[in-house]
């Protein structure tokens, strides 16, 4: 096979990268087409505005319940890929509570990306690293529900701290003088005036027992992207019929919708595309073999640090977290055996190095900032802090586990 990666070889990677996320970016597509569907029948100013009357002076505590939510869907079930088409929505939704997009972002992103880092019986992540190392499923649950509180606390804290403070004080705001472009929806003050007709009403029962759906389908059917993106496409027609759209109008709907995102999927594609270089280049393997290598040289506590920061570097590489578990996992857990960490402790630094670097590295987060129509260097002037924050609480947390003997 040819070794190496030449330049027209770089430019075709863009082609190939753009197959290879095929599947994500169609779904992006279907899925923001139903929300669309329910932004354009208005129900989602109604439903907004019900809350809003509801809640009162409270709303923030939104905040915490929704990051609460996703964190416990992305740390039980793996889910991440399946919130894209929600994100426009609560990006919206932040504006209109007189937030920013990085707070709407971020309950969302944030939220789902630390539930799905500081996994409890995520499938896709400790359940196959553990299988790999050899370790019992499952097991250490209990220390894996603590890292997960803390982690969860320290992310919600720190958007809950930023978001008041911009509520104050708007030109506080990392978007102070930015134009965002999200969905088009009214003000608080005219969101409250609204009242839900039997349209609306329908479509939000359409809403959660799509979500009811999809939570079943994933759980116990094992369904993944394909039978999700059929789902919304299903309840995109059905929800456009309740709204009494005909079928050319749902149509115009979905065309409509697909350029409002065409930019973040265009990002998608580019974003695969480095990794195929970093593939097609071998960089990866030899990123891999150096860093076993070199952990070799520590011992105890130091080795386990040292797989943390390995993890993180690894996961610039290879983005998957599947995919990084049955790359690094088959050499890292005897590796750590070898020099004094038990291969519950190593799976425990493959977890922290995998997940919460997603929040970072840019493989993901161009991605992202795409699907959120956050300028880049926005965001990692929001998110640097408290991807700092977490890795040092990884360092904690880790170190803790080798002195208990986890």
């Amino acid at each position: 096979d040819k070794i190496g990666c030449s330049i027209f070889d770089m430019f075709k990677s863009f082609q190939i990268g753009f197959e290879d996320s095929a599947q994500i970016i169609f779904f992006i597509f279907f899925a923001y087409a139903f929300v669309y569907v329910l932004l354009k029948n208005g129900t989602f100013d109604a439903l907004v505005g019900s809350v809003l009357r509801k809640v009162g002076n409270r709303i923030e505590l939104i905040i915490p319940v929704c990051m609460i939510l996703f964190g416990l869907l992305g740390s039980t079930m793996g889910m991440f890929e399946e919130t894209y088409g929600l994100i426009p929505v609560f990006i919206s939704i932040a504006m209109a509570l007189g937030y920013d997009a990085i707070v709407g972002g971020s309950v969302i992103y944030l939220g789902v990306a630390v539930g799905f880092a500081a996994a409890t019986i995520n499938p896709f992540t400790i359940g196959i690293a553990q299988e790999v190392a050899g370790v019992t499923m499952f097991s250490g649950l209990g220390y894996r529900i603590l890292c997960f509180v803390v982690f969860m606390g320290i992310s919600i804290w720190y958007v809950w701290r930023y978001a008041r403070r911009i509520q104050k004080d708007p030109t506080k705001s990392y978007l102070y003088g930015e134009k965002i472009e999200t969905l088009e929806c009214a003000s608080r003050e005219e969101m409250m005036e609204i009242k839900m007709t039997t349209t609306h009403k329908l479509s939000c029962l359409l809403f959660v027992f799509t979500i009811g759906i999809l939570l079943y389908g994933t759980i116990k059917l094992g369904w993944y992207i394909d039978e999700i993106a059929t789902l919304f496409i299903i309840m995109t027609i059905v929800s456009g019929l309740v709204s009494r759209f005909t079928p050319s109008e749902i149509a115009d709907i979905f065309i409509e919708a697909s350029k409002e995102m065409m930019y973040g999927a265009l990002l998608v594609g580019i974003s695969r595309s480095i990794a195929v270089i970093m593939e097609n280049a071998q960089i990866i393997d030899t990123v891999v073999y150096w860093l076993a290598t070199m952990l070799q040289h520590f011992r105890g506590m130091a080795s386990a640090m040292g797989m943390l920061f390995a993890q993180n570097i690894i996961n610039f590489f290879i983005p998957s977290g599947a995919g990084q578990a049955l790359i690094t996992m088959p050499i890292l857990a005897p590796v750590g055996e070898m020099v004094g960490v038990s291969r519950q402790v190593s799976v425990l630094a493959y977890q922290f190095g995998d997940g919460f670097s997603n929040i970072f590295w840019p493989t993901s987060v161009f991605m992202m900032c795409g699907i959120m129509r956050l300028p880049i260097n926005k965001w990692y002037r929001f998110v640097t802090p408290l991807f700092l924050i977490i890795f040092a609480a990884s360092i904690v947390l880790l170190g803790a586990a080798v002195v208990i003997g986890y």
